[in-house]
């Protein structure tokens, strides 16, 4: 009787969390129960990593099947590796932001949150500018490139051109939400992509297939649904950002460019960026090598494979966003063992949950891929790219966090430098390596995968033990 009154204690202790965590408002992380703490923050931002990972899903299934899916799968999957240069960029400005705002959050200083989030905006404004404008003009050049045949890449030019044009959504997104998640407002960034995906999920079968009098647009159609979804959900953001609806409230007075907040952010968003640009041009190598060695099969199960392994990684990504903001609250609020406890703590929750991820993608690795493409060949490069990349799946999760943990703490170098040697130094020579010099084809670059966040989930553990992103001033 004790046990089961202590049962369901608990559980109306967690539904209470639960409500509270959906329901959008901010909190003060540098009080109260650490375990509360990450469950606050983490729920949202699992719910929301869900969200952004729906979207590749999406495409890819509805693209899948297409007449010629093996084409269409490889265009989706070489835009989306171009695209991850800019969800680099989007990431790593949105980094800066966290780290920013939830210093001045633990300061109490809301004003000043507001102000560092709006010149963080307008960097990345500018940089996105430019990406656009390349990308548009050089889209069919890029695909070719990434080792698409001059066939596919004329078929899937105008796919690029509206993505890479449209980048400006993806930027946005990503860092408005870093914006909500510094000042501890995770529900917000989780609506904003509930908003987008559910608006993809209804227009791309209609797009790509045609509805009525809507014309079938076919892989075309798959781009336009995104990109109005992923606006509609920055139209979400910015009408709480402007509407006096949360903690942050934004003045038009802000948006005048104050250089020396600039140069500030730039210093840490900065090496950021450089940090997952590293990583995704180590991604676009590995894109490449697969296409090289594996022909338009090989890359299109590769591609399948990744956006699997995306879909569960990014909730992964998700639950150790939350170290980010408790490490920059409780920086702030001068809580330095608070912020080591919380990550620790993190860390801990995320092993369980890719120990989960990687048990379901082993035992389901036949099924899902199946979903997703009829093609017998496609299928059964996908599956063993699972079966390999899994295997590094709890790695993965604590290397998440220990990421995460140095960026919220304005300490953006030493994930900038472990990136660098992780993944240039080691694994594309790896990759290399395997693939040509022992002929193992794109089974070479799937081994290279788990390897490489291995080393670097080493690297991350031992240099947080090492304790030098407490005392980073941003």
């Amino acid at each position: 009787m004790l046990r089961s009154g202590l049962f369901y204690s608990r559980l109306s202790d967690f539904y209470a969390i639960l409500k509270r965590s959906l329901r959008g408002e901010e909190i003060d992380f540098t009080v109260g129960s650490i375990r509360s703490s990450v469950i606050l923050l983490a729920i949202p931002m699992i719910l929301e990593m869900i969200m952004e990972s729906v979207f590749a899903l999406v495409d890819l299934y509805f693209v899948g099947h297409l007449h010629n899916s093996s084409a269409a799968i490889q265009t989706v999957g070489l835009t989306e590796s171009v695209l991850a240069v800019v969800y680099s960029l989007a990431i790593g400005i949105s980094m800066a932001a966290t780290a920013v705002v939830a210093r001045r959050i633990g300061e109490k200083d809301p004003a000043a949150a507001s102000k560092a989030g709006v010149q963080a905006m307008i960097i990345a404004l500018f940089i996105n500018t430019i990406i656009s404008i390349t990308g548009y003009v050089l889209a069919t050049d890029i695909l070719m490139w990434m080792g698409a045949t001059r066939e596919v890449a004329v078929t899937g030019t105008p796919f690029m051109q509206i993505m890479m044009g449209s980048s400006v959504f993806i930027m946005l997104l990503f860092l408005i939400n870093g914006i909500f998640r510094g000042a501890g407002n995770a529900a917000i960034a989780m609506k904003s992509l509930w908003v987008a995906n559910i608006i993809n999920i209804i227009l791309c079968p209609i797009l790509i297939n045609g509805f009525g009098p809507i014309p079938a647009f076919g892989l075309t159609g798959a781009a336009i649904a995104t990109t109005i979804g992923r606006g509609s959900g920055v139209c979400y953001q910015l009408y709480f950002l402007f509407g006096g609806r949360s903690t942050l409230f934004i003045k038009l007075s802000h948006f005048v460019p104050d250089w020396q907040q600039i140069i500030a952010l730039v210093k840490i968003a900065a090496p950021a960026v450089l940090q997952f640009v590293i990583a995704s041009c180590s991604w676009i190598f590995l894109a490449k090598l697969v296409a090289v060695t594996g022909g338009d099969h090989g890359s299109a199960g590769y591609q399948t494979a990744l956006r699997l392994m995306m879909f569960f990684l990014l909730p992964a990504w998700g639950l150790s966003n939350a170290a980010a903001t408790l490490v920059g609250q409780n920086l702030g609020a001068k809580q330095l063992q608070r912020a080591e406890d919380a990550v620790i703590k993190t860390a801990k929750y995320n092993v369980s949950f890719m120990l989960l991820v990687m048990i379901i993608s082993l035992a389901g690795a036949n099924l899902f891929v199946s979903f997703f493409t009829n093609d017998a060949e496609i299928q059964k490069i996908a599956a063993r790219a699972i079966y390999i990349m899994s295997s590094g799946y709890i790695f993965y999760g604590i290397g998440m966090v220990m990421m995460n943990a140095f960026n919220g703490a304005g300490d953006t170098w030493t994930p900038t430098l472990i990136n660098f040697f992780g993944f240039w130094l080691f694994q594309i020579p790896l990759a290399y390596v395997l693939a040509k010099y022992f002929e193992m084809g794109p089974n070479g670059v799937f081994i290279s995968i788990p390897a490489a966040e291995t080393a670097i989930t080493i690297a991350g553990v031992i240099l947080f033990r090492k304790g030098k992103w407490k005392k980073m001033k941003v």
